[in-house]
């Protein structure tokens, strides 16, 4: 049966199932041909799924895409950009900060190192190495420039934000404690600090200063609690 000149089974097929493996299409075809099941397919237009090899089918009509072009149904993934390959390039390439292999494995639930590689070698994408990890980025020199830049900004926002050590706020608070009789400001304490060869940001010394009911300019009543 057709509609509109289509294979009307293999439109109501993949509606009922959304998606299939070329096993169950062939057989539901009554043994057509593997060619002449493509040229179906063709015809009424699909997408191949990224996982599982490429082998499940849907009907592009289907899937609804999110933000990175990606849809999942029952664990098999699809993307609007076609392959895993493809699809790493469109996500690195689109990237504000590009991706680690960590954040791409995540979007896309399957193992990606592979293809990075292949990827990278190819002159798909380049890569930077940034806080120890390798960042993948755009093969454009200042698309790319611009992904290392933002990466950097993020690495250091949470550098900055991220609690300090027991033995580091000792070190911060006895600081508060040899100052002065008032409290000084967090950026004095950080400054002291630093010049010590201490890693200490402001932000970090805030948070000490939250935690403890510190506030700048106060006079000390007493010595502020230690962890």
């Amino acid at each position: 049966m057709s509609v509109d000149g289509l294979p009307g089974w293999l439109i109501t097929l993949l509606r009922r199932w959304k998606v299939l493996d070329l096993h169950r299409l062939q057989g539901a075809s009554g043994g057509r041909s593997r060619r002449s099941l493509f040229r179906d397919l063709a015809r009424v237009g699909y997408v191949s799924s990224y996982t599982h090899a490429g082998r499940y089918y849907t009907l592009k009509e289907i899937p609804v895409f999110d933000a990175h072009g990606l849809w999942f149904y029952q664990g098999i993934g699809f993307s609007r950009s076609g392959t895993l390959k493809a699809t790493v390039t469109f996500l690195v390439n689109g990237a504000e900060a590009g991706h680690t292999h960590g954040e791409l494995e995540d979007l896309l639930r399957v193992r990606v190192h592979n293809t990075l590689l292949l990827a990278v070698r190819e002159g798909l994408i380049g890569r930077e190495r940034i806080a120890r990890v390798y960042l993948y980025v755009s093969t454009d020199e200042v698309r790319a420039s611009q992904q290392v830049e933002k990466r950097r900004e993020i690495v250091q926002r949470v550098q900055e934000s991220r609690p300090l050590v027991p033995v580091l706020v000792i070190e911060v608070l006895v600081e508060v404690v040899q100052a002065s009789e008032n409290v000084i400001e967090p950026s004095d304490v950080a400054a002291r600090l630093v010049a010590r060869g201490l890693s200490v940001s402001v932000e970090q010394v805030e948070g000490v200063y939250r935690e403890h009911g510190l506030k700048p300019g106060k006079k000390r009543n007493s010595e502020p609690s230690q962890p």
